[in-house]
């Protein structure tokens, strides 16, 4: 008996075999309905570009509009008794603005003696932290920076 529950599994499997991974697979069938469904959707696209191309060729062929639009918007032309005004934006350029760097507080620390190798180095004054200048704001690329009181 238990033979023949092998020998009906194996003729089970071996029916099952081609609906799954054989030449006509449910894999194989959604694989092609998935490039079917891609393939539909590019032909509506090109079919709309050429409805489009169309639609200027005959605008080209019958009328002078279209011939004469082309003209101005691409070679700059203009008729024989037109004035030619060309109107330019007054937007002024963005300005880059870069952060200031605040400046730096010396340590609280009375100064250390000059090394002895820069005989030119002098000791710097210390400051307060309360008497530290504050700040400085956000100033336009452009604009002069003021030199900070040190």
């Amino acid at each position: 008996m238990r033979i023949l529950a092998v020998i009906l599994a194996a003729c089970i499997v071996l029916l099952q075999w081609p609906l799954w991974i054989g030449k006509g697979s449910w894999l194989k069938v959604w694989q092609i309905e998935t490039q079917l469904a891609e393939q539909k959707q590019q032909n509506t696209k090109l079919q709309s570009r050429n409805d489009a191309m169309n639609a200027e060729v005959r605008d080209l062929k019958t009328g002078t509009d279209a011939i004469e639009e082309r003209a101005r918007n691409e070679l700059g032309m203009v008729r024989q008794d037109e004035v030619f005004f060309q109107i330019l934006d007054s937007k002024p350029l963005p300005i880059a603005t870069t952060p200031v760097q605040p400046p730096v507080t010396p340590p609280a620390e009375p100064a250390a003696t000059p090394p002895e190798d820069d005989p030119e180095a002098a000791p710097q004054a210390i400051t307060p932290a309360s008497a530290a200048p504050a700040p400085a704001a956000v100033v336009p690329a452009s604009a002069p920076v003021p030199a900070s009181p040190q």
